[in-house]
């Protein structure tokens, strides 16, 4: 990739889906810099008075970049040439600006701030819910439900926050949004009756949407290899990006980029749709319930 290639890329993923990815990208290019020069990790933590887990945070584009380090970084990987520098600098300037979530960041764990730059980046999400509706399909009392289980304060900037990060799906070429939900989720009346009719309605309503897929896993369908809990698949446009999974926990989250995990939960995932209903056959399952619950 040229120069000009580098800064045209930079200013696009800045423009068009915020700065976390570019802090991923400029990290895995960092990482396979320094694997062609055969440098350890922490070899590359002490050149900028690190250690190697400051060198695993930056690569995984999990913290920012300060100039000095990348500066210091690119001269231990060889790249001294000012016009070879240049646009890495540029990208990490661009991916240190905030994104609009980090207005919310008084109310976010730093994990949770690192997955929706991720979304808001993404062009595929593979989502597998047990419990609960995807937060991108939740309705605002239905969001408002959920958030109040764990939450007792700003709970409406919290329901803004949800709200605002289901814009994705209605901005000019959103991601495809595929959901597998499982049964119990929804029935489970999260909010009560009518919040969780309001909300079997809504999706019926989002599943008309190309870019929206919604498979329901009936409780016909036995056990399933999903039993570890809910997941995501983020799959992004650029070459050097990995597929990442994303798995929460109560206090804290995990994400794998490794091939050997991601081709595991996608193993998953495709057992997954194939034992749920079809989209089509969702639909009919979701009108179906809903007709029960006005019942």
């Amino acid at each position: 990739m040229t120069n000009d290639d580098n800064s045209g890329f930079a200013e696009f993923l800045a423009a068009e889906r915020g700065p976390t990815v570019l802090r991923v990208a400029l990290g895995s290019r960092l990482r396979q810099l320094r694997q062609e020069c055969e440098i350890s990790r922490e070899a590359a933590g002490y050149a900028i008075r690190g250690s190697h887990a400051k060198i695993s945070r930056l690569e995984l584009g999990r913290t920012g970049f300060k100039e000095r380090d990348l500066r210091d970084l690119l001269t231990l990987y060889g790249v001294e040439d000012p016009a070879a520098r240049e646009p890495f600098l540029e990208m990490a300037k661009r991916a240190n600006d905030p994104g609009w979530w980090q207005s919310y960041s008084d109310l976010l764990p730093s994990w949770f701030e690192t997955y929706i730059g991720l979304e808001q980046a993404a062009t595929t999400i593979r989502t597998y819910e047990a419990q609960f509706i995807p937060g991108l399909l939740q309705t605002p009392d239905y969001a408002r439900a959920v958030i109040e289980l764990g939450n007792s304060d700003e709970t409406d900037r919290r329901v803004d926050m949800r709200m605002r990060r289901q814009r994705i799906l209605t901005r000019h070429a959103p991601p495809t949004l595929w959901s597998v939900v499982d049964e119990n989720a929804l029935r489970r009346p999260v909010g009560g009756a009518a919040v969780l009719r309001e909300q079997v309605a809504h999706l019926v309503a989002m599943a008309e949407h190309a870019h929206v897929r919604i498979q329901v896993l009936p409780y016909a369908a036995g056990g399933h290899s999903a039993a570890g809990g809910p997941f995501s698949i983020l799959r992004f446009p650029e070459p050097e990006l990995p597929d990442i999974v994303y798995t929460e926990q109560l206090t804290s989250s995990i994400y794998l980029d490794k091939q050997r995990d991601v081709e595991l939960y996608l193993a998953v995932m495709n057992r997954l749709a194939v034992q749920a209903l079809s989209p089509a056959e969702s639909t009919g399952f979701l009108e179906d319930l809903l007709g029960e619950m006005r019942g």
